[in-house]
């Protein structure tokens, strides 16, 4: 299952993930306490058919006489940006970031380290914006070190974001800058019901969604409102379940510009009349735990006539 919808359903799953390629980047500056100490690299991001992809590197060190149980807290370069984590283990997102950014906490069986000993953490990263053809940067990342149920790391470290340029290069890099309002669209037709052998009604209804920036969210649910009787069965096609009054655009998060269409299979009961049934309609809203608004909320919503033969 892609992260997205692992992170909206408030986990970001497990899996290995690769350091971007290029030589090793220093260390940043970090701040340490007596027990625990974080190192961060810097993060280059390479561009990609579908956004940027890079792994985020950091190491923390117990300096102190004892075992040490911990967490780590990561501030995302972009919002909905933050994947998998390597080793694997339990991830989860505060809203309290930074603008429509995530904070992400992870812990549990690998942030536990003997005295004297190191561990290396990976967390996957990918930005679903359009490459450039000029490097780009984001100088606020940090890793924090938690403690017991302190909210304030006991140690932490910033890091750099670098997206390298689709001409290859990483210098001279301009801030990037990502969408704060959704610019979602959605757009279907009039939809007929065919009567059934058992005398139900049933029928198949193209509706096609567009999301036009980099906005961040994770899933786009679609909010039905249907005539008396008529409720939606399922979606082709399908990954995640749908119910009588909404469903879920397929495949997780959008680049920017792109389109994706699903069939909405409508039913209605045996003994519903033949004739026109009335106007339904569909509103599309991101998923995203903090409240984004939209450019034009106009075309969030598209109506249609639902007709029964």
């Amino acid at each position: 299952m892609p992260v997205g919808r692992r992170i909206a359903a408030g986990l970001l799953g497990s899996a290995l993930a690769v350091l971007a390629a290029g030589a090793p980047a220093a260390a940043a500056p970090s701040q340490s306490s007596d027990t625990l100490s974080v190192t961060a690299q810097r993060l280059v991001l390479e561009p990609t058919d579908r956004g940027y992809v890079g792994t985020l590197s950091a190491t923390v060190t117990n300096n102190g006489p004892t075992a040490t149980q911990f967490n780590l807290t990561f501030l995302e370069p972009a919002g909905a940006s933050a994947g998998d984590l390597v080793p694997s283990d339990t991830c989860w997102w505060s809203a309290s970031g930074v603008g429509v950014r995530l904070r992400i906490m992870c812990g549990g069986s690998t942030t536990w380290l003997e005295p004297g000993a190191s561990q290396t953490y990976g967390l996957k990263i990918q930005v679903l914006t359009t490459p450039r053809d000029y490097a780009m940067v984001v100088d606020d990342g940090s890793v924090g070190v938690l403690v017991g149920n302190s909210e304030q790391p006991v140690a932490s470290a910033p890091f750099t974001t670098l997206f390298r340029s689709t001409k290859g290069g990483i210098n001279k890099p301009k801030p990037y800058v990502q969408a704060t309002q959704t610019d979602i669209s959605l757009r279907a037709s009039a939809v007929t019901l065919d009567r059934q052998p058992d005398g139900s009604l049933k029928g198949r209804m193209p509706v096609t969604v567009r999301y036009g920036n980099d906005a961040p969210s994770f899933l786009l649910n679609v909010r039905a409102s249907l005539p008396a009787g008529v409720w939606v069965d399922h979606i082709e096609p399908q990954d995640l379940p749908s119910f009588p009054e909404a469903f879920t655009v397929p495949e997780g998060r959008f680049m920017p510009g792109e389109e994706r269409s699903v069939d909405v299979i409508l039913t209605a009961p045996a003994g519903t009349p033949a004739g026109e049934l009335g106007t339904g309609s569909y509103t599309v809203e991101p998923s995203y735990p903090i409240s984004l608004t939209d450019v034009d909320p106009t075309d969030d919503t598209t109506s249609f006539t639902v007709t029964a033969n």
